[in-house]
């Protein structure tokens, strides 16, 4: 596995391609987004928010909360990203995975989840914009 320590940097608008080893957050978009540590490659976009990730910010690094299970990727790594460094996390099974994604479900949300959740990051900021227009 790769990147075992990330470098983060705050943003306004994500770059049109992400750096292996970078985590990117912007505050005006709510959303941290860095390429799957295990190096496949994908885009991953974590949302900040109550329901969605938690970032801390201690001055000098980033923690994000809860972990990171890349569940519909091929790689299906899961990683914690606590003080820029990855943390690997045991795998899980088809069983856990699909109870862990009935539960997210049932979980009351302040807004409604996606019908066709968004696959790329640019996808995930049209809809922030799109959600925030609306308000």
């Amino acid at each position: 596995m790769t990147a075992p320590r990330l470098t983060h940097v705050f943003i306004d608008n994500f770059p049109d391609q992400l750096e292996p080893g970078t985590l990117y957050i912007s505050i005006p978009y709510t959303t941290a987004a860095h390429l799957c540590c295990c190096g496949c490659g994908h885009e991953v976009v974590t949302p900040l928010s109550p329901t969605d990730w938690q970032l801390t910010f201690d001055g000098q690094s980033v923690s994000l909360h809860p972990s990171i299970g890349n569940w519909s990727l091929a790689c299906q790594s899961h990683y914690w990203i606590r003080t820029n460094t990855v943390h690997w996390a045991p795998r899980w099974s088809p069983e856990r995975i699909a109870t862990n994604r009935t539960h997210r479900t049932t979980t009351p949300e302040p807004t409604p989840a996606p019908s066709n959740p968004p696959t790329t990051l640019k996808d995930r900021l049209a809809q922030l914009l799109h959600r925030r227009s609306r308000k």
